[in-house]
């Protein structure tokens, strides 16, 4: 079961990283995906640098091929990140997207 107290914390953290600016610093494309992810298969994973300087991984969404690339410059946005678990609870997390 998720604990509202474990919620609470994450999106204090999410806030913190929501519209921030940066560049795609590294990336790899998953085609078997871990428990909960199957649905997205295959999926962007890129690791970027944003303007404050901090490094996050997120899923790279809303982008065409041409977009995949070291250097692209990228937005970080609010996407649900999995599919419903049991407790029927969608969760969001944090993604990247392409600045255009």
């Amino acid at each position: 079961m998720l604990s509202p107290v474990k919620i609470w914390r994450n999106q204090n953290k999410i806030k913190s990283i929501l519209n921030k600016k940066g560049e795609i610093i590294s990336y790899t494309r998953i085609h078997v995906p871990p428990a909960g992810f199957e649905s997205q298969a295959p999926y962007v994973v890129a690791v970027a640098q944003l303007d404050d300087g901090k490094r996050i991984i997120a899923q790279l969404v809303d982008f065409n091929e041409s977009d995949l690339m070291i250097g692209r410059k990228i937005i970080t946005v609010l996407r649900r990140t999995k599919d419903p678990g049991l407790e029927g609870i969608i969760p969001y997390g944090i993604k990247f997207k392409p600045v255009t």
